[in-house]
């Protein structure tokens, strides 16, 4: 039996802060909860911040579109669409409709050419399911 030999263990290193970890398990990652969290959440930074963007894009263009809207216009010049801050390429839904190709933001529905939005208006009776599980009986 060896139980007066010094066994030497190798100490790893927290993952966020660096510092040595002298206990716990051996595949331990992280010297504290707090750095744990941390380092979750910076991973998590990036993608979270692309989600607001395209989310405030999303806004914007809802924004756009129902100024229009209320102005009394169902049509609009896409620069001058683009002047008060709609982005083009950012939308909620997509569907060809015969010759014409015709977005969604939200529940507003729009046609959008190279040089035009038009027939913009408001989707009507939008049904919204309220969870998205499976009914169970």
């Amino acid at each position: 039996m060896n139980y007066g030999k010094n066994i030497e263990r190798h100490m790893p290193k927290c993952l966020e802060c660096g510092d040595q970890i002298r206990y716990g398990r051996t595949d331990k990652k992280f010297c504290c909860d707090e750095c744990k969290n941390r380092h979750y959440n910076n991973l998590a930074k990036g993608s979270r911040a692309f989600r607001r963007k395209v989310l405030s894009m999303l806004s914007g263009n809802y924004d756009v579109l129902n100024e229009i809207l209320r102005s009394g216009a169902s049509s609009v010049d896409l620069m001058d669409a683009v002047a008060m801050g709609f982005a083009p390429g950012v939308m909620t839904s997509f569907r060809k409709s015969g010759k014409h190709d015709e977005f969604g933001c939200f529940d507003i529905r729009y046609i959008m050419t190279r040089t035009r939005i038009y027939s913009i208006s408001k989707i009507q009776n939008v049904y919204l399911p309220l969870h998205s599980g499976t009914k169970k009986e």
